[in-house]
Formats: structure tokens, C-alpha cells, sequence
């Protein structure tokens, strides 16, 4: 259970982390950063617990990488997104992003895997598009940061679903898949004078190295949590990170929050608590 707890308020507290970085810095920049420096702390640690054998095995397959560079595009973008979004100050936007995606991987289970919903999930995923659609009606946008969050995350866990790769190896491809891309835009940012690694700035060199330190301890914890906690207690605990986001966003960065964005939250809130008291009810009785 600590590990779980430890594994979602990091996650929770990355954006506060995020806007310690000077405004200066292209999210860009932080993206490549945080896909490199994740490489490499991934690759080292593959080496150390002897995991070498199950990359090699994964580079030998030509489907399963091609299915790997799929979700590497898929996580690259949420973690693009989402570093995008601290920098334009919506972070109650990717939060509303996170309390829907359980409801999306209902939707994505029912039209991908063929999985029957219960009556209490249809009506749970039925509030999260109403919840949307009301705030299209007031806005006249749709909030498109939070469904490119949810949409990117929700379709990752697809397509991971459907890989025989443990989450270590998964991950480090993804980042060794999408670190070229990393590597050409610092080179394209350094062209252009934009690039801040490096630059006689002590602490934002150790904050840009320090996201990547945001992805592998919780990740990390949330692999021990994974292994030792029953699936309803991990749905749980999930809501720790967008509740965190939503709290950081409104009381420590001062975003605003509408009327129209609240009842938007208020709508979804009720469907996440329809989906858990039904993923309560029907979970699997103690071995």
C-alpha cells in the first residue's frame, strides 16, 4: 500500500515540480530531457537487474516493436501534453483529463476488447459525456487538453494490453524508440538559441534531469504496488494524482476554475463514484 501511495502523490506533485523550471525553458526541451534522462536511468537499471535478455527479446520481433513504437508515440504524447499544459497554465484542465480516463478505458474495453458493461458503468461513462459536452455548450470548446490527456493514456493502456512485455522493458524501449526525436529537437532548439541545458544555469540543468526522476521512482513504486495490491485497491489510489493536479492547479498556482469547469468536474466525480462503488461491489473475493 506505501508504495502505491508513494507512486501516485509523486505523480501528484509533478506539476508544482514542473513550474519550478524557469519559463524560459521550451516544454520541448523538458520533454526531450525527461525521454532521455529516463533511458538512461531505465537502461542502467535493466542492466543492473540482469533485464538485457527480455529488451534483446523485444527488439527481435518486428510486430511487438512495431506495436512498441505505437505506444511510445501514444506516452509521448501525454507527457508532451501534459508538460505543455503546466507551462500554459492548465493544469485543472489535465486533471479533468485524469479523472476521465477510467471511464475511458470502460468506453475502450467495450468497443475494442468486446467487455460488457454493467448497467452502473454505462451510466458512469454516459456523466463523463455529459460532463464534456456540458462545457462544450458553455465554452464553445471542447476541453482539448484533457481529452488529448485522457485519450493518449487511455489508448496506451490499450495497446499495452495487447504486448507480453513487462513494464521495465515496455517503458525502456518506449524511451529508447523516441529518443532520436528527442535528440533532434534539442539539436533543432541549440540551433536556434533556444536550448537552456547547460547554459551556466546549475539548477535548471538539475530540475530538467530531475523529471525523468518524476517518471521512474513512482513508476517504479507503482510496479511493486501493482504486483502486491488487488486491482480495486490500485483503482483507488489512482485518484490520488488527479486530485493532487486539481489541488496544485487551484490553490497553489492560482488557475481559475468556472462555474461551467466545475459542474464539468462535479458530473464526472459522480460517474468515478459510480464506477468504484460498482468495481467495489463486484470485486474478486479473497483467495
Amino acid at each position: 500500500m506505501l508504495a502505491g501511495l508513494a507512486a501516485f502523490i509523486t505523480w501528484g506533485f509533478f506539476p508544482l515540480y514542473l513550474s519550478w523550471i524557469d519559463a524560459s525553458v521550451s516544454p520541448l526541451e523538458i520533454l526531450a530531457h525527461r525521454i532521455l534522462w529516463t533511458a538512461v536511468m531505465l537502461g542502467a537499471a535493466a542492466i543492473a537487474l540482469g533485464r538485457t535478455p527480455w529488451l534483446r527479446r523485444a527488439w527481435a520481433s518486428p510486430r511487438r516493436l512495431a506495436t512498441l513504437a505505437l505506444s511510445a508515440l501514444l506516452v509521448g504524447t501525454n507527457w508532451g501534453t501534459f508538460i505543455w499544459a503546466v507551462a500554459h497554465h492548465r493544469v485543472i484542465e489535465t486533471s479533468l483529463g485524469y479523472f476521465i480516463n477510467p471511464l475511458l478505458n470502460v468506453a475502450l474495453g467495450f468497443v475494442f476488447l468486446g467487455e460488457r458493461l454493467r448497467r452502473p458503468q454505462w451510466l458512469a461513462v454516459a456523466l463523463a459525456v455529459a460532463g464534456v459536452a456540458f462545457v462544450l455548450v458553455m465554452h464553445g470548446r471542447l476541453p482539448w487538453t484533457a481529452l488529448l490527456v485522457a485519450g493518449s493514456f487511455g489508448t496506451y493502456g490499450l495497446v499495452r494490453k495487447q504486448l507480453d512485455v513487462d513494464a521495465l522493458t515496455g517503458l525502456l524501449t518506449e524511451t529508447l524508440l523516441l529518443s532520436p526525436l528527442a535528440i533532434a529537437a534539442l539539436v533543432w532548439l541549440s540551433a536556434h538559441g533556444a536550448l537552456s541545458f547547460g547554459l551556466d544555469a546549475p539548477r535548471t540543468d538539475m530540475l530538467l534531469f530531475g523529471a525523468a526522476i518524476f517518471t521512474v521512482v513512482p513508476f517504479t513504486a507503482f510496479a511493486v504496488a501493482a504486483q502486491r495490491l488487488r486491482l480495486a485497491s490500485v483503482g483507488l489510489l489512482q485518484y490520488i494524482t488527479p486530485t493532487l493536479h486539481f489541488l496544485t492547479g487551484i490553490l497553489i498556482l492560482g488557475e481559475p476554475l468556472d462555474s461551467a469547469q466545475f459542474i464539468t468536474f462535479v458530473l464526472i466525480w459522480i460517474g468515478l463514484a459510480i464506477y468504484t462503488h460498482d468495481l467495489w461491489r463486484h470485486r474478486p473475493a479473497p483467495a
